[in-house]
């Protein structure tokens, strides 16, 4: 097993540097001058123009300022913002737990739904459950993120008055923020109200972030099962007697669960992606949020640290993701 953890751990140090020259190469060809937006209407002349690039070191070659960016990375040091003047890891750390509470309780949804769908929909294969599901997963997958957040805000907070319309939590409630997680924070508070109203926030914008995965779970559940369930040793369990439940539980859902768990793995890189967009439609104060407002200011060290942050934090879940198939199926761990 642990020559399983290393041979895993040597794949990612590649993926990693490939991803920082994505990064670095990433917000500098996009339109725009960093040193004239920081200035603002004021405006400035060529030579504190020139001074300020020289500060930044925005005068040095490409590559020198990318080994530069490098050095300080191996030392953990990400920058500070060109903006706020603080430095991005503090940023992201104090943003990067509305975007936790915001992914867990999507991938929650999306898979508590997905899978027993998926389950449902192979065993009643051709019937009407499984066309309707289907259908209804496909066309989960095809909506824009942005048009399905708007058609939900439109009638669940602006018909039906049900839900809010942005923000985490109602601003008549005032508390520590001792974890940076809402939900535990407003309970932790003993306000009366706070944590409903935490919960109301939270349900339109993990509804929206879910969907896509929901639907690309549903679908491949189904397909993994439909695969296991014509296998010989589910047809010799079904022989033997078993219960159904202990063979589509036991049998045939353990042996589908491994492409299953591939899939929301992968699913953390769509919801990153899609947090971008939920975050700015909800006006959530998020990491996606955060990296949209720092591209609309260039701010050099926030997107490409943030890039780096996200890519890592992926990068961390799909080796997780790796080392589950090797305790599911022992047999992957030789290959």
């Amino acid at each position: 097993m642990i020559r399983f953890i290393l041979s895993k751990l040597l794949y990612l140090v590649p993926t990693f540097l490939g991803i920082t020259l994505i990064a670095f190469s990433f917000v500098r060809i996009l339109p725009g001058d960093p040193v004239l937006l920081m200035a603002g209407e004021r405006g400035i002349s060529p030579e504190r123009h020139a001074e300020l690039s020289a500060q930044l070191g925005f005068d040095r070659p490409l590559w020198v300022q990318y080994f530069d960016f490098l050095g300080r990375l191996f030392h953990g040091d990400l920058g500070n913002s060109l903006v706020t003047k603080k430095p991005v890891m503090a940023e992201f750390l104090t943003l990067f737990p509305a975007t936790v509470e915001l992914g867990l309780v999507a991938i929650l949804i999306a898979t508590l739904i997905g899978v027993p769908v998926g389950v449902m929909a192979a065993i009643k294969r051709g019937s009407w459950f499984d066309q309707v599901s289907m259908t209804a997963a496909l066309v989960g997958f095809s909506m824009p993120i942005f048009w399905w957040g708007l058609l939900l805000i439109i009638f669940f907070s602006g018909i039906l008055g049900w839900t809010p319309v942005s923000g985490r939590i109602s601003l008549m409630y005032f508390f520590p923020d001792v974890t940076g997680f809402m939900l535990i924070d407003s309970l932790i508070s003993g306000q009366k109200g706070a944590f409903t109203s935490a919960i109301s926030h939270l349900i339109l914008p993990s509804v929206v972030l879910a969907t896509i995965p929901l639907a690309v779970i549903a679908r491949q559940t189904r397909s993994a099962m439909l695969e296991v369930m014509g296998e010989d040793y589910v047809r010799t369990a079904r022989a033997k007697g078993m219960s159904p439940s202990r063979v589509i539980g036991v049998h045939a859902l353990r042996n589908a669960m491994i492409p299953v768990i591939t899939t929301i793995g992968l699913q953390i890189g769509v919801l990153m992606a899609g947090a971008i967009l939920t975050e700015t439609i909800f006006s959530w104060p998020g990491i996606g949020k955060w990296m949209i407002d720092s591209i609309s200011r260039r701010d050099y060290p926030v997107v490409q640290s943030g890039l780096l942050l996200i890519a890592g934090l992926v990068m961390l879940v799909n080796l997780l993701v790796d080392l589950t198939y090797g305790l599911i199926n022992p047999r992957i761990r030789h290959k």
